[in-house]
């Protein structure tokens, strides 16, 4: 019995983990438009467990995101190139799983 208790409680504790998103709150832009309270990823370079990948549950929509993955990797990549992010760095191989 008490293995069981152990066991759920472990399992309770990964699903519920707080390591893997952060809550974001409300703040107003430059131009004064007020953007409400959200959930996002903690940053990690890793595009696989963001909520925008395809096929993955966004809590902040409360949808699974649906489009392509490669073309969101294509997107995820290039982004760092242009805008002077990733600068193209990866710790390693995103399309290889």
């Amino acid at each position: 019995m008490k293995r069981i208790i152990l066991l759920t409680a472990l399992a309770l504790l990964l699903v519920h983990s707080p390591a893997h998103s952060a809550s974001v709150d409300g703040y107003y832009r430059k131009d004064g438009t007020y953007v409400g309270p959200y959930q996002r990823t903690n940053p990690d370079h890793n595009p696989y467990n963001n909520y925008n990948f395809p096929g993955n549950y966004n809590p902040n929509s409360g949808r699974t995101t649906p489009g392509n993955p490669d073309t969101y990797l294509d997107r995820y990549n290039d982004r760092g190139r242009s805008s002077g992010g990733l600068g193209g760095y990866n710790s390693f191989d995103y399309r290889r799983r």
